[in-house]
């Protein structure tokens, strides 16, 4: 749009410029013609009174030169009764010429080289008709036409110029208001459900912003509503069924304890329907605002209370690193601890009782690691169950846990990792991005150290190789 309006501004301001430029250009070039031919007039009529009174040729040279213009001007007085002919001045125009002018009266024009001449004719006192002559160069006939074009082709080039930028300006400011709602749509299906778009531009435009800004609220709040209801599924009906499931287990044999085992698995089936059903949109956390965000710390040492009596009653050793100091991250409180209840819940429902589990908070200038690792079995194929926390819903699990952790350390730029701990277990590494900025994947560096490039590098920050209480 932009680029059609200033081709529309040039070419008209072109076609008006060329309409009014182009005549007044050839007025400007005929005035300058009549100037020079109205004083080749006069100075041909101041001549006339000296031929009325004599044709003596001394006192006619002396009235040319008075007049200043001895060498353009020329006379031609024919040959009378008993006198010859007389010339004074040099004769340019040929005599076929002089004599029509004679003949006819009147006064005409006539081409010699370097430019034309006037052919004035004057009544003598004897009768006889004389002709005066009066050179009028090209240059006297064209003097001031090139500068007068030449402020014309100014003056044009600079309306063009100054319409063309008008056009560009009125274009940026159609044009960008509808290019920031394209971005703003774009960043939206990205996933970005912070972009809004200025409220700004022709009223058209503006109306359409005041649109979008609404349809986004409204998306990020569905969004928001489902991504809650998710996280209150987990975080209410999953850690009570793991603490039902957990004390079933200990019930030992008998029909009573298979019918409460049989209920317990039947009702976890029902709850991972639920929260598959409420996890269809697949919401994308959006990113935390100024001051936004909580204290790791403090959560995992919440968190690590509560499921510390389930790790007594099945005798398994735990310890907690690193947060014993404020740790501020750009997430929510109930984020952090839903995606901690959901890795010390898979420790506890995939590791066998008395099995050993640690979480460790590494902060650094520009990123916060968490690490929840155990003495467990370990996984085989990590990537199958990265697989699996983005959704696949295979047997028993509905993909909420790692893929909650996942969506919490991807929406500060971060990344999760699922590796082998030092423990002889599983260790799930969780990076959070204190700056925000997009990075490429890490390579994981030697065993038990996390390394990081450029300012701000974490080496070793706990050595979590030390034995457990």
């Amino acid at each position: 749009m932009r680029w059609a309006l200033v081709k529309v501004s040039l070419a008209v301001t072109a076609m008006v410029v060329i309409a009014f430029a182009v005549p007044l250009g050839l007025v400007i070039r005929e005035m300058a013609r009549d100037r020079a031919f109205s004083n080749a007039e006069r100075e041909a009529a101041a001549l006339a009174p000296a031929l009325s009174i004599t044709t003596d040729r001394d006192q006619l040279e002396r009235v040319v030169a008075s007049t200043g213009s001895d060498t353009a001007m020329a006379v031609h007085i024919p040959a009378g009764d008993g006198s010859e002919a007389l010339e004074i001045g040099r004769r340019r125009t040929a005599a076929e010429d002089i004599a029509a002018v004679r003949e006819l009266g009147r006064a005409s024009t006539s081409a010699v080289p370097g430019g034309s001449a006037l052919l004035q004719p004057v009544a003598l006192s004897t009768g006889e008709i004389a002709v005066v002559e009066v050179f009028v160069p090209e240059s006297e006939v064209t003097n001031g036409v090139g500068t007068a074009w030449a402020v014309l082709a100014a003056v044009g080039t600079a309306l063009i110029l100054g319409s063309v930028a008008v056009a560009d300006r009125l274009g940026v400011r159609m044009v960008r208001p509808a290019r920031r709602l394209v971005e703003g749509a774009h960043e939206l299906g990205e996933g970005k459900l912070g972009a809004r778009v200025p409220e700004e531009g022709p009223t058209e435009l503006r109306l359409a912003a005041v649109a979008f800004n609404s349809m986004a609220d409204q998306v990020v709040q569905l969004l928001a509503n489902e991504r809650e209801l998710a996280a209150d599924l987990s975080h209410r009906l999953r850690t009570p069924l793991t603490v039902l499931r957990l004390n079933a287990a200990s019930l030992g044999d008998g029909p009573a304890a298979e019918q409460t085992r049989a209920a317990v698995e039947q009702l976890e089936r029902e709850v991972d329907t639920i929260i598959r059903t409420a996890r269809e949109a697949k919401p994308q956390t959006a990113a935390a605002g100024p001051g936004a965000g909580c204290d790791a710390a403090e959560v995992v040492r919440e968190r690590m209370a509560f499921w510390s009596a389930l790790a007594e009653d099945e005798g398994r050793k735990w310890r907690v690193a690193g947060a014993d100091r404020p740790v501020r991250i750009p997430v929510a409180r109930a984020d952090l601890a839903a995606a901690l209840d959901a890795l010390l819940g898979n420790v506890f429902r995939h590791t066998p009782e008395g099995t050993a589990f640690a979480v460790d908070v590494h902060n650094g200038d520009d990123a916060v690691i968490v690490l929840v690792s155990d003495a467990g079995p370990g996984i085989s194929d990590p990537e199958a169950a990265m697989a699996r926390g983005r959704g696949s819903g295979s047997d028993g699990s509905t993909g909420l846990g790692l893929d909650i952790v996942r969506r919490l350390a991807e929406s500060t730029g971060g990344d999760v990792r699922i590796g082998s701990s030092v423990l002889g277990g599983t260790e799930v590494r969780i990076w959070i991005q204190l700056d925000g900025r997009e990075r490429a994947p890490r390579r994981r560096g030697h065993r038990g150290t996390v390394r990081r490039r450029g300012p701000g590098r974490l080496v070793s920050a706990f050595h979590r190789s030390r034995s457990l209480p």
